[in-house]
């Protein structure tokens, strides 16, 4: 697949939402059975088969200053989804009679794909709920007739999440870059006006309270008419930052008891996530949506070979999951 190369405007100075930790000891996260401090790590099994991601590739027509799986205009290390994939793993869920509740879309940016809307179609034609990640810009908007027949034949089964990192311009692009406000904001409304099943996606800023955090959305969404309830927390999803380069915590099979915190709650639990990275065959089963390049998180052709637990052996298992309580499915 030849990569893309466009002009776009790349964030500038330190992004508002990277964590303020010291460096992460290299002994940390390097064992999977054991922690640094030679205690058994946490794991997680899998206890129902309740969402299947589709990573539909990793070009995007945007590149964030902290992005977790690394998504350009030029990275395509994880290829474009085909319609053939995600058949074959739809029709494993019939056959295997998984009560599958949800399909998600993430990327990169989904709407590039040029097989996505067949995807889409597919996925809701199963019956089942669809979530689609997108940051609601231009490669969205190119497909608007067709996102309006879906909504039309599926209603509110179709889902869009949008990415809005902050509720001010000057804090979303130093994310995401200049002039990437606007079009992304003007996306949001036009599912809004448009009846569309909503939701956006933002990140915590250092220190900032969650209600205010709220607040701050509820007034944007209030100016601009935009019919997503900020209180609602299926409706808007602030998640915590990642870097895998900071310092934090190992999770040990104690920490359970000590955080109260069940296993059944982390998102491994509950879904796996397909991708096609380049270089290999055929599409495989990833661990789940934020790591989908580790070996050690690779869970194996088919769903069936996907139900393994999952060691918690990376800083995102900690950080994102487990302290931040934070889940991407709807």
């Amino acid at each position: 697949m030849a990569r893309l190369s466009r002009a776009r405007t790349m964030p500038t100075g330190p992004s508002p939402f990277r964590v303020e930790a010291p460096p992460l000891p290299r002994a940390k996260f390097a064992n999977p059975q054991l922690t640094a401090l030679g205690e058994p790590r946490a794991h997680v099994p899998l206890v129902a088969f309740d969402t299947l991601w589709f990573n539909t590739g990793t070009l995007c027509n945007l590149a964030c200053a902290t992005c977790y799986i690394e998504s350009s205009p030029t990275n395509d290390a994880l290829i474009y989804l085909t319609v053939v994939e995600v058949t074959r793993f739809l029709d494993e869920i019939a056959e295997g009679e998984l009560a599958t509740r949800e399909i998600g879309f993430t990327g990169g940016e989904p709407f590039m794909n040029p097989e996505i809307m067949t995807m889409l179609d597919q996925s809701l034609a199963s019956g089942r709920n669809v979530l689609v990640l997108t940051n609601a810009m231009k490669p969205m908007r190119r497909h608007e007739a067709a996102l309006l027949a879906l909504r039309e034949r599926f209603g509110d089964k179709l889902t869009l999440r949008v990415s809005l990192d902050h509720y001010t311009p000057s804090i979303h692009e130093a994310e995401r870059g200049a002039r990437s406000w606007q079009p992304a904001l003007d996306g949001l409304k036009w599912l809004s006006a448009n009846g569309f099943s909503i939701a956006v996606a933002g990140r915590h800023v250092a220190a900032q309270p969650d209600a205010a955090a709220r607040a701050g959305y509820a007034a944007l969404f209030a100016a601009e008419k935009i019919a997503i309830d900020a209180h609602d927390q299926s409706r808007l999803v602030l998640f915590p930052e990642m870097d895998s380069s900071a310092d934090v915590p190992e999770i040990t099979t104690a920490c359970w008891g000590i955080l109260g915190v069940s296993p059944a709650d982390v998102m491994c639990a509950t879904s796996r996530m397909v991708v096609h990275r380049r270089g290999e065959k055929l599409a495989r089963v990833a661990a789940c949506t934020l790591i989908p390049y580790d070996p050690s998180f690779d869970m194996g052709a088919t769903l069936a070979e996907a139900t393994k637990s999952v060691l918690l052996n990376h800083p995102h298992c900690a950080r994102f999951c487990v302290l931040g309580g934070a889940n991407c499915s709807g």
